[in-house]
């Protein structure tokens, strides 16, 4: 769904009050937290502001006219370095061009995402960068009324709001797949965090799985939890998988998750690749200055960031700009597999 940010009408006061049935002075009051409202006109106003996808102005007793130096920014995580990386490249980028971030975490949480785009909209920022859980109808409303340059990031498998920048996850997947088939693995498992939750390793696996599938092949068993990736819980579903009986090749979530993997597999005496072969994805440093160097592949992280911030800055230098861009992955063979 493409924002049409030149037609789409900002919603006032006046239309909040009119589909809650209030004053427009009731509105202002609620909006403002003042104590003289009955709790249920509260309810009324709120459910009206979440119906009609109107934003707090926070900046509203500025100067009229001011154009903002502040970027919205929301990440699912700041814990993954993944996440930083990004945001390092955005913020170099943009502090270059005069800009700063205002940084909000998601947590994986779709209704908190919603919360945080309705909260940084407030502030009225000059454009938003967003690596999307999976965008509600709420915060698709939001976005579209915001009438600002927004800019995904991460992920290009499906259709952008407005732009986006990253790679295809998909294709990811399924390259590992397609290099691990031409090494002669035919014997596979995947170890996963929450992928409901991290819908790009989902979109990861499924890629991975549709070229095994293309070769006759497919997992033999998975092991996955409802938990952010860590290298502790990749350490813990690898060694459910080894107390089973694993296959040959085990594919991670990423690179958090294999270095559990390796580090399990070293406990027990194995031999890797020997014994057990591994792979991942992201490129991590820790996952390169292993004794084990990981196979995977490298996400371009601070590059997309870098990408996104000259796609705002184009924008508001009213230039033409595409509107997705692929950054590419590279594939590190490593020691591993």
């Amino acid at each position: 769904m493409k924002i049409d940010v030149d037609k789409a009408d900002r919603v006032t006061l006046a239309d909040v009050a009119e589909a809650a049935g209030v004053s427009e002075i009731t509105v202002s009051r609620v909006v403002r937290g003042m104590a003289n409202v009955s709790q249920v006109t509260v309810s009324k106003v709120e459910e009206a502001i979440v119906r009609t996808g109107y934003v707090r102005n926070r900046l509203a007793g500025a100067m009229a006219g001011a154009v903002s130096n502040q970027i919205a920014v929301i990440l699912p995580s700041l814990s993954n370095s993944v996440f930083a990386d990004v945001l390092d490249g955005l913020e170099v980028r943009l502090q270059s061009a005069g800009f700063h971030s205002v940084l909000g975490i998601s947590n994986y949480d779709s209704e908190r995402e919603a919360q945080l785009i309705e909260s940084l909209l407030g502030w009225q920022p000059a454009g938003l960068v967003i690596a999307p859980t999976l965008l509600s109808d709420r915060s698709l409303r939001l976005l579209e009324r915001g009438r600002l340059p927004v800019v995904e990031v991460m992920d290009i498998d499906r259709e952008p709001t407005d732009m986006v920048v990253g790679i295809s996850h998909r294709q990811a997947g399924k390259s590992m797949a397609y290099y691990l088939i031409g090494r002669g693995y035919r014997s596979f498992g995947y170890v996963g965090h929450d992928i409901e939750g991290d819908h790009r390793a989902a979109i990861r696996r499924d890629g991975f799985r549709a070229a095994l599938q293309e070769n006759g092949l497919d997992f033999e068993t998975e092991a996955r939890a409802d938990a952010e990736s860590s290298v502790p819980l990749g350490r813990r579903l690898t060694g459910q998988i080894l107390s089973n009986g694993a296959p040959r090749l085990l594919y991670f979530s990423n690179d958090d998750m294999a270095m559990g993997g390796l580090f399990e597999a070293m406990s027990r005496g194995l031999q890797v690749p020997r014994d057990l072969a591994l792979a991942g994805f992201n490129g991590l440093q820790i996952g390169q200055s292993a004794p084990v160097a990981l196979t995977t592949i490298e996400s371009h992280r601070a590059l997309i960031g870098q990408r996104a911030a000259e796609q705002l800055l184009g924008r508001f230098a009213g230039s033409e700009v595409e509107r997705r861009i692929d950054v590419g992955f590279t594939l590190l063979p490593g020691a591993s597999a």
